[in-house]
């Protein structure tokens, strides 16, 4: 991702825009749209801070480490037109860019993402222009991530208008290896470049393996933190109900409410669904 729009507003840069579009008398129509993407951009945040704020509130924990925003600066928004053959104008930008705004969610666990962006796109103001799931179906390269276009309505003086923004969902370990990949890929002069892209495919599922380890340590201490409650409490217990949005909690429930007779181990530990002597669990 690109630095923030303030850290790119450089003169040079500007003079390129400025060049660009002083015959048509357009320079305040494309600050007029950067200013667009940047409010988008802000509503989106907001959305995702406040699902941070409640689901941390509920469960406990962050579903979310960082989150960071920028915008394209107007040179890239120059060259990606360029790379794809078209004229600088507002309205190919507009029309053919779907990142010009752009928000990473850094994610703890992969079923943070998806928890995340379900939540995200279930808000009423949210269209989904496209989803491209690159971690069920990681890029040849090895890259992972959901990157999701969606359109959001903003509120200005004289309109409503709904802009468009991407959103990246990655966990810690993928945006670590995205990062190291980014800057060897691009570093000149590179030798055995071939070599270096089968280690860092290598690395990827590597990367890959740890995320789903991680997450299966994690979904074990919830599984035997939910079986001691439930044989505590009960499992209608007004603390448990809080804890439905944790997405094994409802199978874990399921299993001993029908009691089964096979014991259920985690790790070390077994409970067995029905005590012996006639106890309740």
């Amino acid at each position: 991702m690109e630095k923030n729009i303030r850290d790119t507003e450089d003169i040079q840069d500007w003079k390129v825009i400025e060049e660009a579009f002083r015959e048509g008398g357009e320079v305040d129509r494309f600050r007029r749209m950067i200013m667009q993407y940047q409010c988008a951009m802000l509503e989106v945040k907001t959305k995702l801070d406040v699902l941070n704020a409640e689901l941390s509130l509920q469960n406990r924990r962050n579903p979310f480490e960082t989150i960071k925003c920028r915008i394209k600066s107007p040179q890239s928004i120059r060259e990606k037109l360029e790379r794809n053959r078209l004229s600088l104008t507002i309205e190919n930008a507009e029309r053919n860019l779907n990142d010009i705004a752009g928000i990473r969610v850094i994610c703890s666990f992969p079923d943070d993402i998806y928890m995340l962006a379900d939540c995200l796109l279930a808000q009423d103001d949210i269209t989904l222009v496209s989803k491209k799931d690159y971690i069920r179906n990681p890029k040849p390269n090895g890259y992972r991530s959901l990157h999701l276009i969606i359109e959001v309505p903003i509120f200005l003086t004289d309109e409503k208008r709904a802009v468009r923004v991407e959103v990246q969902f990655r966990t810690i370990a993928m945006d670590f290896w995205a990062s190291l990949e980014h800057k060897l890929k691009y570093k000149k002069h590179i030798k055995k470049a071939e070599s270096i892209a089968n280690e860092l495919y290598y690395c990827a599922e590597l990367i890959s393996q740890l995320d789903g380890r991680m997450q299966q340590i994690r979904e074990n201490e919830i599984k035997r933190r939910v079986i001691i409650l439930m044989r505590k409490y009960g499992q209608n217990s007004r603390f448990l109900k809080g804890m439905v949005n944790i997405p094994i909690f409802n199978g874990i429930r399921m299993i001993l409410r029908e009691r089964i007779m096979m014991p259920i181990r985690i790790g070390t530990i077994s409970f067995s669904s029905r005590e012996k002597n006639g106890r309740r669990m």
